[in-house]
This record gives structure tokens, C-alpha cells and sequence, in this order.
């Protein structure tokens, strides 16, 4: 009879998490030449993999199917050493993380940022109302540890080198 062993992580899992807009893949990808770890772009595994369920073009996005997202990224994240990118958190297990990183944004920096980006205006209006209402950072307290949590400011360029080295 054979038991199966679940081995450990040798290497940190870190969810970098945030209204978009708020630098998650530029801090992700400083993260990831500072680190060596690998940066795993949440958004880009849905589109490429086509782990949805079609297309809202209201809001020009893709409807996420979390199972497959699930399913597809936990043997990558079992073996550690990854860097998530992802604009929610409370869809991951408690357990894939070793920290938690929000990045917040001066309003007036995401608008810029998601119009240079060429998003429609409703879809600009609710990513501000989000982080206006701290939507993500709550979302982040009631599904980690507070111990694992790290709130960051990430308006300039300045500040994201910062959380780099804070990180």
C-alpha cells in the first residue's frame, strides 16, 4: 500500500493582486528579474487556454471559468517558486500563497493608465469605483491571513521599485 506524500515548496508562491491599473504585471515582472521566481500573468492563461466561458462585450472581457482556471494552475503552483498576477484574489486557495501583495493607485493614475490602455469608459468607471470602495484589499482580508497580507502604494515608478525591494 502506498501513501502518497505531498511534497513541500521549496520556493514562495506571491499573488500580486489589484484593481487593474494599478501596476500588478510591471511590479510582477521587476518581481520576477529580482527573484528568479516565474510570473504567471492570470489573464493571459484564461485567453490563451480558453479557460472562460465566452466574451462580454459590454464590458470587453472574457467571463471567467474559475474551475478551469483552478485546474490548469495548480500543478504550477504546487512546485513553488511563482510570481501571480491577477486583478482578484479571492478565487485562489489559502494554502498556494506565502504573500499576498495589493497594490493600490491614486485614481487619477488608473483612470490614465486604463484610457492609455483603450479601455471603454464603463469598464474604466468600474475599476476606479473598485478601488474607490477598497473592493480588492477586503477581498484579500477575508480570504488570507493578515500576516501573509501586504498593501502597497504603486503610483510611479519610484514606488513600484520600492515594493520590489519591500517584497
Amino acid at each position: 500500500m502506498s501513501v502518497e506524500t505531498t511534497k513541500p515548496r521549496t520556493k514562495p508562491n506571491i499573488l500580486i493582486t489589484g484593481t487593474p491599473g494599478t501596476g500588478k504585471t510591471t511590479t510582477a515582472e521587476m518581481l520576477e528579474i529580482s527573484t528568479g521566481l516565474k510570473k504567471i500573468t492570470a489573464g493571459d492563461l484564461v485567453k490563451e487556454r480558453n479557460l472562460h466561458d465566452g466574451y462580454d462585450e459590454e464590458f470587453d472581457t472574457y467571463i471567467l471559468n474559475e474551475d478551469k482556471l483552478l485546474d490548469e494552475m495548480e500543478p504550477m503552483m504546487a512546485e513553488g517558486g511563482k510570481i501571480v498576477d491577477f486583478h482578484s484574489c479571492d478565487i485562489f486557495p489559502e494554502r498556494w500563497f506565502d504573500l499576498v501583495v495589493v497594490l493600490r493607485a491614486d485614481n487619477k493614475q488608473i483612470y490614465d493608465r486604463l484610457a492609455g490602455r483603450g479601455y471603454k469608459p464603463n469598464k474604466i468607471t468600474e475599476n476606479i469605483e473598485c478601488e474607490i470602495f477598497d473592493v480588492v484589499i477586503e477581498e484579500a482580508i477575508e480570504s488570507y491571513q493578515k500576516e501573509i497580507i501586504m498593501e502597497l502604494k504603486s503610483d510611479t515608478v519610484e514606488q513600484m521599485d520600492e515594493n520590489v525591494t519591500k517584497v
